[in-house]
């Protein structure tokens, strides 16, 4: 079981940004969001934490 992972946050030419996450840590069956292709995510952060928290919305 894979619970946590490495990943990165990009931030593209058009201005946008992207946070990848390692595919073993998705395709874990334990992962909590079912992913077909793409889904709406809500995230959000306290100022001074360094932890960023993503729910399916």
């Amino acid at each position: 079981m894979v619970s946590e992972g490495i990943g990165s946050l990009f931030k593209r030419k058009d201005g946008r940004y992207f946070l990848y996450l390692p595919k073993n840590l998705v395709e874990d069956t334990s992962f909590p969001f079912p992913i077909t292709s793409s889904i709406r995510v809500k995230i959000h952060f306290k100022p001074g934490d360094k932890k960023i928290i993503v729910e399916e919305s």
